[in-house]
């Protein structure tokens, strides 16, 4: 099902209730650790050099932390700045926060549940390959295409804990107390 209006969304991480990296923050700080350099990172997003500096002093002042390290260079330069820890963490959740928001904006099943009232977002599809009916129920075996991949969204905490990486073999559970079948 085409849709005729897409979806659209503005995303920021709050600290404390309070708003402190949106995606002109994240830009800056993307830039800063691609380039080394505030000064770098400002031209290219074409913001002045001082806007740059309050945006950070901004973000620290929020957290009560930096999130940007600098270091002078001698006559001929070589001075650069760098995240700290608590910078990179805030950039990865950003990065990780819109990746997610954005995979649901682009979801075009998750879109047709949406507009069709069907609420279970855990649809695989595939082909069934028998009906068994009975008396009160049926079982309906479905074959899903091979490779499938499942995408789960965790908290940090929770992967973690399960000490994750990639290559581990794990068990994806859909959490429902059923499964439902649509057809288009």
């Amino acid at each position: 099902m085409k849709r005729k209006y897409e979806s659209g969304h503005k995303q920021w991480i709050e600290f404390k209730g309070r708003a402190i990296l949106g995606e002109g923050r994240a830009q800056l700080l993307a830039e800063i650790r691609n380039s080394s350099s505030i000064l770098k990172a400002a031209e290219k997003l074409s913001i002045p050099y001082r806007t740059a500096w309050e945006h950070l002093k901004r973000i620290e002042d929020a957290i009560g932390s930096p999130v940007v390290s600098t270091h002078r260079g001698g006559p001929k330069g070589g001075g650069g700045t760098r995240l700290t820890a608590e910078g990179e963490e805030i950039l990865r959740e950003y990065e990780r926060y819109k990746r997610h928001l954005n995979s649901v904006a682009q979801d075009e099943i998750g879109w047709e549940a949406v507009f069709t009232k069907i609420s279970a977002r855990n649809r695989i599809k595939g082909v069934v390959k028998s009906v068994e009916k009975g008396e009160i129920a049926s079982t309906v075996r479905i074959e899903v295409a091979a490779p499938a991949v499942i995408t789960a969204m965790i908290t940090k905490e929770a992967a973690e804990e399960l000490e994750l990486k990639e290559g581990d073999k794990v068990e994806a559970v859909i959490k429902a107390t059923e499964v439902l079948v649509s057809k288009e």
